[in-house]
């Protein structure tokens, strides 16, 4: 399946929004966030400090009358030159984003949104990367793919294995904070991933422009299954 293909077979999964998040949380509670490198007034703010970045984040939620801030979709951003991580000297700097991030409180519940079993998990400890990891398996109509949920709490893997199945709906984590999810503001990171090739509880959330055809393509919009109005 091309991913033009797997796009539209997303999109079409059902006719309701999915979610991974509680859904007592309204759809008027999310709010767009741009943390793009044209966003000038977060250029002004030192993005190397959690607190500061936690700081901006927060106040355009509350400044919103929100609870959840969302976006990021091939968003490029400048919030990963703090860490070697994504500038290797012997590699092209990653910094355009492959999935959706969901800006809430640590210790919010994350949610199945689809059937699926845990393919692999892992505490991805690197300065910036996502701390703890959890990767569900989907076959739904033949078709087989993959999402990540990144940012978690150490205790989302108590009593976790590979081949646990989790029906849709059901609880299967919950966030952490900046002291074990690579040293960010509290988020989910949300990914869909056609091919997920040897990767095991991780897979590149972050690209270089020079990849970027092959990752767009290979980690499609996850709003074709959340269905979150599209920032501008």
């Amino acid at each position: 399946m091309n991913a033009i293909k797997f796009s539209f077979f997303l999109s079409n999964l059902s006719l309701e929004a999915l979610t991974v998040l509680d859904s007592s949380i309204r759809r008027n509670d999310y709010v767009p966030i741009d943390l793009s490198v044209t966003n000038n007034t977060l250029n002004k703010v030192d993005v190397a400090s959690c607190l500061k970045l936690d700081k901006f984040v927060n106040n355009h939620i509350t400044g919103n009358q929100a609870k959840v801030a969302y976006g990021g979709y091939l968003e490029v951003r400048n919030i990963y030159k703090r860490s070697d991580y994504f500038n290797s000297l012997s590699e092209a700097e990653r910094n355009i984003h492959l999935g959706i991030d969901l800006w809430c409180n640590s210790g919010t519940s994350i949610y199945a949104p689809l059937d699926g079993i845990v393919h692999s998990f892992k505490d991805n400890k690197n300065h910036g990367d996502y701390g703890p990891t959890i990767i569900l398996k989907h076959i739904i109509s033949g078709v087989e793919f993959y999402t990540l949920y990144g940012h978690l709490s150490l205790a989302s893997f108590k009593n976790l294995e590979v081949g646990k199945f989790f029906k849709r709906g059901k609880k299967i984590a919950t966030l952490g904070d900046s002291s074990v999810n690579g040293d960010y503001p509290p988020h989910l990171h949300f990914q869909i991933i056609k091919d997920i090739q040897d990767f095991v509880g991780d897979y590149p959330g972050v690209c270089s422009k020079t990849n970027l055809d092959y990752y767009s393509k290979n980690c499609p919009d996850p709003n074709l299954i959340l269905k979150l109005s599209v920032p501008h």
